[in-house]
């Protein structure tokens, strides 16, 4: 997978390529591909609020409440199995 551009380099290509002008021309001057750049218009229109779709921020939270799921999920499932060989030791003979 390529290294991401900067930050700071993609608000430059953004707001250049927001002032007009032809996206393919735009994309090489910058040396990026133009669907990079529809891309990254794209995202800044969303993060903008000018487009439905989901944020970075939002993106970010969900993938952080789906890796605390699966931890919880795991958890449950240790003390599940523990319940069950404590409950089996347990039993009356």
């Amino acid at each position: 997978m390529p290294k991401p551009y900067p930050t700071e380099f993609r608000r430059d290509v953004i707001a250049v390529a927001r002032q007009g002008g032809s996206i393919a021309l735009i994309a090489k001057d910058f040396g990026i591909t133009e669907s990079c750049l529809r891309n990254w218009l794209r995202q800044a229109d969303i993060e903008d609020g000018n487009r439905p779709g989901v944020t970075n921020a939002e993106a970010a939270e969900v993938r952080e409440l789906r890796r605390r799921n699966r931890v919880l999920e795991q958890e449950v499932e240790i003390l599940r199995r523990a319940a069950a060989y404590f409950a089996k030791d347990i039993s009356p003979k």
